[in-house]
């Protein structure tokens, strides 16, 4: 098994030669890409951090010295550091979560994976170190370049700089990317760190002084001034973390343990706030994703070590949908711009980039802005589309509601990842977007079941100029084509189950499938009709505001179940009751959906079920419920 399995705790790394240091880094590699492309997960994130993990762990004593990882998607070798070597079912129900835990180990903090965030858990935790008399502990964060991209990150900064007497060391895992290739002056400054070769400039600087010395005499003071004189001018880049009072330590080569060694020891033994900026490749060692110009190796599902290739070809999505759709609006509206906050590729803007390069604005992580700045350009006389994943729209939430809706912007946000995605745990299942959203005055809000209705969907929401729209749906495959039986008054009637002639008069039920749930909803239809009821199915692709022709249903039946895949409480259903009743309407409702809850990784289905959201629950719910009326 090698060295790796003699790993239990971070004690272990410790006690090794350089040589078995280097020799447990290469089985690391190929621990990692031998597993994930069993499981899927973060692939290309932690082959880029093996060494400087290593490092880490040999220089400080976690859990005694915290170790806080941004965004934590490259946590897996910390993992194996800290005696986590069963990647048997990772991001699966009962297995390792893809993202520190710490539920798992004393050795993990930070838990949320959304990006930015980690400086300032450290400046909390290095702040109460100081209060607490603990000033023998130490502080790391790791927090990659396209993470410090996001504001918080520098008001993070701004405040760690202000206080310098903590141990606290910032390590800046620079590879250029995120999902895609970093951008912003932060990265054109790492670029300059990068580029600026002090080998070089130092031979150039003393060459220059010797011709300058004259006579041997003279050689001594002139070599030194030149020294001087080079290294200053060497290091000169490394003047705005400096200016704002913090040490610079780098640049240094990630994938060299004894120099990353070196450098965390120099920031250790300084006592105050450091950045040590470390270069690193993402995906080093394994030869597709070093290849991979897309990072189609960030994450991955289940593939080929030897290839990369996936084992099972993904089918035609939602993403692809709207990739395809927007293409073809901005080809007809040339107001229409894209902004990504990072993530051009996952949530499907590349081919409007491509098309639309002088239209697409990647802002970095920074939701906040995407928001704020979209509400510029609409005032401009633009039509933004924000694309984001729905978890990260939680983070814009001010923006959206005091920056776009209190202005009446014409701007659209989709949402990639809505509802329930599992396997990332619970900080990405996108549930949370409908309840927050629903107290957005103006705000519009679509949640189509299948790709007619999303491309429809889209088509419509650019054409609102004078309120924020919001278009949602779910991660993965498409599902079949869902055709309505009927329209009435914009609202899609998805089935209707009637009793046939001579079987009693039944008592009516509406069912409202939201979005994704609409499949469901047709399920539990046809299982209620069974029990002798009539039944009705709808699937409103407009669910904000709750339509008036939905409020009028209500009223026409018996009970209403709802189904949604967001949070229940506050959410479409309740919302629905709420205006029935303020209408004097009566008619009680079974909601089903998610609870205000976070919710631990597992597959889709595998939440589904344990949250009782399958169309048998459901119906097992609604006859209960009929029974007690």
């Amino acid at each position: 098994m090698g060295l790796l399995s003699t790993i239990t705790s971070p004690e272990d790394v410790r006690r090794l030669t350089p040589a078995q240091t280097e020799k447990l880094a290469a089985e690391i590699r190929t621990f990692l890409v031998e597993n994930v492309s069993r499981t899927g997960g973060h692939l290309g994130p932690n082959l880029g951090v093996v060494e400087l993990t290593i490092a880490m762990h040999r220089v400080y004593s976690s859990p005694r010295d915290t170790m806080v990882f941004d965004t934590g998607h490259q946590s897996y070798v910390h993992k194996l550091l800290t005696g986590r070597q069963d990647f048997s079912a990772l991001r699966k129900a009962g297995g390792l979560s893809g993202y520190p835990s710490r539920a798992e180990s004393e050795h993990d903090v930070v838990e949320n994976s959304h990006a930015s965030t980690a400086l300032s858990w450290a400046d909390g935790v290095a702040k109460a170190n100081v209060v607490a008399g603990r000033r023998d502990r130490h502080v790391v964060a790791v927090i990659g370049d396209g993470a410090l991209t996001g504001g918080m990150a520098w008001e993070a900064i701004n405040n760690i700089a202000a206080d310098a007497d903590r141990r606290l060391v910032i390590v800046v895992n620079d590879n250029g990317r995120s999902y895609s290739p970093t951008i912003g002056g932060v990265a054109n400054h790492l670029q300059t760190l990068r580029t600026t070769s002090g080998y070089e400039a130092f031979l150039e600087w003393g060459k220059r002084t010797l011709y300058r010395t004259g006579p041997p005499g003279r050689f001594a003071y002139g070599w030194l001034h030149g020294l001087k004189k080079g290294l200053k001018d060497v290091v000169a880049p490394q003047g705005m973390f400096e200016d704002l009072g913090l040490k610079y330590v780098g640049p240094v080569d990630g994938h060299d343990a004894e120099a990353m060694e070196h450098a965390l020891r120099r920031a250790k033994a300084y006592g105050r706030p450091v950045i040590v900026h470390a270069i690193t490749e993402k995906g080093r060692g394994y030869t597709p994703a070093m290849e991979d110009v897309a990072d189609r190796f960030h994450a991955v599902g289940k593939i080929h070590p030897e290839t990369g290739l996936p084992v099972a070809p993904s089918r035609f999505g939602w993403t692809q949908v709207f990739a395809d759709e927007i293409v073809q609006i901005g080809r007809r509206r040339s107001d229409v711009v894209a902004i990504t906050a990072a993530m051009l590729h996952p949530v499907g803007l590349a081919p409007f980039s491509q098309e639309f390069p002088e239209r697409t604005f990647d802002v970095g992580i920074a939701e906040q802005h995407a928001a704020t700045s979209a509400a510029g350009m609409a005032f401009a006389g633009l039509h933004p589309v924000v694309a984001v994943y729905a978890t990260f729209l939680n983070r814009a939430f001010d923006q959206v509601l005091m920056d776009v809706a209190l202005h009446r912007a014409g701007v659209t946000f989709v949402l990639d990842r809505a509802g329930v995605t599992g396997d990332d745990g619970a900080s990405h299942n996108g549930m949370w977007d409908m309840a927050l959203l629903r107290i957005v005055p103006g705000l519009r809000l679509a949640a189509p079941r299948d790709e007619a209705t999303l491309r429809g969907a889209l088509r419509a929401a650019v054409d609102v100029d004078d309120a924020p729209t919001v278009v949602r749906y779910p991660k993965g495959a498409l599902v079949e084509a869902i055709d309505a039986v009927e329209e009435r008054e914009g609202l899609d009637v998805i089935a209707r189950h009637i009793p046939g002639d001579g079987a009693p008069a039944g008592r009516r039920v509406l069912v409202v499938g939201v979005g994704s749930m609409a499949g469901a909803a047709l399920a539990a239809g046809e299982s209620l009709a069974a029990h002798g009821l009539e039944v009705e199915v709808v699937s409103p692709t407009w669910v904000l505001p709750v339509p008036e022709a939905l409020v009028k249903q209500v009223g026409e039946h018996d009970l209403v179940l709802t189904l949604e895949d967001g949070v229940v409480d506050g959410g479409v259903g309740a919302m629905l009751a709420q205006r029935a009743g303020e209408q004097g309407v009566q008619t009680p409702f079974v909601h089903r959906g998610l609870p205000v809850a976070f919710l631990d990784h597992a597959s889709r289905d595998q939440v589904i079920t344990a949250q009782r959201m399958r169309a048998e629950d459901a119906v097992r719910d609604a006859l209960a419920a009929l029974s007690r009326d």
